[in-house]
């Protein structure tokens, strides 16, 4: 069954900047920053390619289910710009309703310069906002969705949150909520008490690390290392499922039942990570709604997540069904715990 999503978050124009000029270095006894790069202070470094590409987690998550069949609509903001104009022509070319993607007059919309690190795929995010720090929610543009996918919330966010979790109480709808690194910096208490009304929670590892540090939840860095503990433990605040993903080492979900790893499985190589971690929510989301089993949720998360880091930006690789069954079937899975 076809299901009716609404997206609200940050979009944005990114641009690529990839490079092998900068240098590794692996910090593992901090736990909020295990992996650093370096580059010479003051130098000037040439990039061989560029590349651009719609961004923003509402963005890319919405892209994915219109991709895999649901109907996605984005809640954000944009200016009256020219960076405007090509972020609305690019949503409206993917399927992407954008009748709740506001124009403010005067606000400059969205832009990201992403430094890709050649030697791993991943990359380093530099952005600017400005239209989405004006974004502010109005309930009765919530009204018709069965689910709110909530992403990096901009603005007053709480206060957006807050009207988020009152407009699904009055709507009847469900929510998901992957919070970006700035909510979870600011206020990881406020968002650990707002779990009860969250049904679907998407986090990576650092960030369910700091979460849980932060909410003075556990300080023991060995015991916040184990992803079963990690999951469990933001599992009794409320969520129905929580999924967990950790780059090269794959991503873990449960659902109060059965834990579940999926490893990495890249059919055309690693390129580069941005819009891995959104790709994988939409591919697991997408299956969720059709109430597919929890092993094969993460089997599209991660088919999706995999096949995006083969591409500059985070559409260009997004599945369609018959495509991310097919890779999906490739991937390697087990099952940790069923309890």
């Amino acid at each position: 069954m076809i299901h009716r999503i609404l997206c609200i978050g940050s979009v944005s124009k990114d641009l690529f900047f990839p490079t092998g000029e900068g240098v590794v270095l692996e910090t593992p006894e901090d736990l909020r920053s295990q992996v650093k790069v370096a580059f010479e202070l003051g130098g000037k470094f040439r990039c061989q390619d560029r590349a651009e590409a719609i961004g923003g987690v509402a963005a890319n998550v919405a892209q994915g289910l219109v991709r895999l069949g649901h109907e996605a609509a984005v809640y954000s903001r944009i200016g009256t710009d020219e960076i405007g104009d090509w972020i609305l022509t690019t949503l409206r070319g993917a399927g992407v309703l954008t009748t709740t993607l506001d124009r403010v007059a005067g606000a400059r919309s969205d832009l990201s310069a992403i430094v890709v690190i050649e030697q791993t795929g991943d990359r380093i995010i530099f952005h600017n906002r400005d239209a989405n720090e004006q974004l502010k929610i109005d309930e009765r543009q919530l009204a018709g969705y069965e689910w709110f996918y909530v992403s990096a919330l901009n603005g007053e966010w709480k206060e957006n949150l807050s009207m988020v979790i009152q407009a699904a109480e009055r709507f009847g709808s469900s929510i998901a909520l992957n919070p970006g690194q700035h909510n979870l910096k600011d206020d990881p208490r406020f968002l650990l008490e707002s779990l009860p009304h969250v049904s679907a929670l998407f986090l990576n590892k650092d960030e369910a690390i700091e979460f849980l540090l932060a909410g003075g939840i556990g300080n023991d860095p060995e015991v916040l290392n184990d992803e079963q503990y990690l999951l469990k433990a933001l599992h009794r605040f409320g969520p129905s499922v929580v999924a967990l993903t950790d780059g090269k080492r794959g991503a873990w979900v449960y659902d109060g039942r059965e834990i579940w790893h999926g490893e990495v499985f890249e059919p055309h190589g690693l390129v580069d990570t941005t819009g891995a971690g959104d790709a994988f929510g939409s591919g697991f989301f997408a299956a969720y709604l059709y109430q597919y089993p929890l092993e094969k949720c993460l089997r599209y998360g991660m088919a999706n997540a995999g096949n995006v880091v083969g591409f500059y930006g985070a559409g260009a690789g997004l599945l369609d069904q018959a495509a991310i069954e097919t890779v999906g079937r490739e991937l390697r899975t087990t099952l940790l715990a069923n309890r």
